[in-house]
């Protein structure tokens, strides 16, 4: 009789991804509902980062290729216009913002060095903190990326714990400790545990490659920053001379 009673319950139960959500117990729903939240909201930030740093580069690349051309650095910030999209344009349009308003007081060819070296050091905390807001804009999102590595396998494990306590609260109540009644159960809890690792290893897959996008683009615009600062520079003293 308890083979019969095996077969089927073991029949009658659905073990598919949809089929273990809609057994599990409501606390467990409502983890599973946050993890899968949490994998869709973590994709959605890998999708717009991929893009953005697909953008950022390209358009760094058309801006130093300009920059580096010979051209006047006058003609390439009217082109350029107050207002650019990327970052490394911002960068040289808040230097040159700074150039020109030295410019308009004859600080740009004045002959007292301290003048030249205050205009320079304005330009330099100028460029700084573009760089530091620029960076920041770039950097939206990844806070969520290394929350979500860190937290989702512990969320994904309470919800497992939990709903192994509600199954052997099930065992109890039954008296019946067949595999066929045991499994369905464990298996529902155990799934909360695969989709806290499903959001987790994507994420944090995702922070590391791109902090080290980030951190080596940030590194390239301090590299344009000092070189522009040290051309202005150069500029500065030959016209002090």
């Amino acid at each position: 009789m308890d083979s019969v009673d095996m077969t089927v319950t073991h029949s009658s139960a659905d073990l598919s991804i949809m089929g273990l959500f809609l057994a599990a117990d409501p606390f467990v729903k409502l983890v599973m509902l946050l993890l899968v939240l949490a994998s869709v909201w973590c994709w959605a930030i890998v999708i717009e980062k991929i893009a953005t740093l697909r953008r950022e580069r390209r358009l760094a690349q058309q801006f130093e290729d300009a920059f580096w051309s010979g051209g006047s650095l006058d003609t390439l910030y009217d082109e350029t216009g107050a207002n650019p999209k990327d970052a490394l344009a911002t960068v040289f349009v808040a230097a040159m913002r700074e150039w020109r308003r030295a410019n308009v007081r004859g600080l740009a060819d004045a002959a007292r060095a301290d003048l030249r070296a205050s205009l320079v050091s304005r330009i330099d905390r100028s460029m700084t903190f573009t760089i530091t807001r620029e960076m920041e804009r770039m950097e939206r999102g990844m806070n969520f990326l290394a929350s979500i590595g860190s937290v989702s396998p512990f969320v994904g494990l309470l919800g497992t714990v939990w709903g192994i306590m509600s199954s052997f609260q099930s065992i109890a109540q039954s008296k019946n400790t067949s595999l066929a009644v045991v499994a369905p159960g464990i298996a529902e809890a155990l799934f909360a545990t695969a989709l806290g690792l499903a959001a987790a290893i994507p994420a944090v897959i995702a922070y590391n490659k791109f902090a080290g996008d980030l951190e080596r683009f940030g590194a390239r615009l301090e590299t344009f920053a000092q070189e522009f600062s040290t051309l202005l520079a150069r500029q500065l003293d030959e016209g002090g001379k």
